[in-house]
């Protein structure tokens, strides 16, 4: 009964002893080959200035700092007045032109008569002159006559195209300038906040002068480093897990796409396998902006997190320390 017993113990503790040495074991084998691998990092977005293409003074700034916009939105209104002047006088020379424009055309019509005219003559008088019926002198005076009309008219046809490229060119003026007043206008070139003002009403900017920055909240991410056995392993496109410090229990939805070639953090010229070890590489994982819309009130940059990486396609996420629903799921 005794040696029963034994047989039991021994028998029990092999296998916890086995169990035990399976479970470091797969720990170990994890621990080495990870199937995800988190980095810390912080909520960036691409940010871009609001600035005035001409030089100018401000008259009315729409927004404020905080504020969110759509895209075409109106932010800033450039003073106008010196645009609209140029305009008036443009439209006035415009009309000037347009009338010289009309009277060369009349003188054209005017000097196509009068060279049917000269040139019917002269032809009648060119049947007749072989016969003898009309002098040579009046064989000449028609034929200056009609030489003469054909000159003038080439003239007015001339004076017509100088007058039709005059009558272009400014109205290509007048294109320029409507191009500078809609220029005038600053608008919203995507959905964003307005992160700080750099300008204020009242102020004169040179050409490129920026009036404020604009943050992209459709296109947010986060950067963060990885050493080298990990980095490795990390496949462009895959997917991504970002827990954010002021949301733990939520995980957003993300995706790798950028993995820098070089190494930072340690000398250019590494030589040792130990120092490669010591090296890390950046990653960019962007989140889904079509599905972060609807959270854009919320989204602010500079929040603190930690980004889960999958490294292994096949494995589930269900398996991965991220805890917490996915909101932009």
């Amino acid at each position: 009964m005794k040696k029963s017993i034994i047989i039991l113990i021994v028998i029990v503790a092999a296998v916890g002893i086995g169990g035990y040495a399976y479970r470091n074991y797969r720990r170990s084998q994890e621990m080495l080959n990870p199937k995800f691998y988190s980095g810390n990092g912080r909520l960036e977005a691409t940010e871009t200035y609001v600035s005035s293409k001409l030089a100018g003074r401000i008259e009315k700034i729409f927004v404020k700092e905080g504020d969110l916009v759509k895209k075409g939105d109106k932010l800033v209104q450039m003073q106008t007045s010196t645009l609209e002047a140029q305009k008036a006088a443009t439209l006035a020379k415009i009309k000037v032109q347009e009338g010289e424009l009309a009277m060369a055309q009349a003188t054209v019509r005017h000097r196509e008569s009068a060279f049917t005219g000269a040139e019917k003559e002269f032809k009648r008088q060119s049947s007749l002159i072989s016969s003898k019926a009309v002098s040579q002198r009046e064989y000449d005076t028609a034929e200056t006559r009609y030489h003469n009309a054909k000159a003038d008219l080439e003239y007015a046809k001339a004076s017509v195209i100088a007058a039709e490229g005059r009558v272009a060119q400014q109205q290509a003026e007048l294109q320029h300038i409507e191009a500078d007043l809609a220029d005038s206008v600053l608008v919203a070139a995507y959905d964003g906040r307005i992160q700080y003002l750099l300008a204020h009403e009242g102020e004169v900017l040179s050409a490129g002068g920026r009036v404020m920055n604009l943050v992209n909240l459709t296109d947010t991410y986060m950067t963060f480093f990885l050493p080298t056995s990990i980095a490795g392993r990390v496949q462009m496109g895959a997917e991504v897990k970002l827990v954010f410090d002021a949301a733990p229990n939520h995980a957003f939805n993300a995706q790798v796409t950028y993995i820098d070639p070089i190494a930072q953090f340690t000398p250019k010229s590494v030589e040792t396998q130990v120092e490669r070890e010591k090296l890390m590489f950046r990653i960019k994982a962007n989140l889904n902006a079509e599905k972060l819309r609807q959270y854009i009130s919320n989204v602010k940059t500079g929040l603190p997190g930690v980004a889960w990486v999958k490294l292994d396609p096949e494995a589930d996420w269900e398996s991965s320390p991220v805890k917490g629903s996915s909101p932009t799921k």
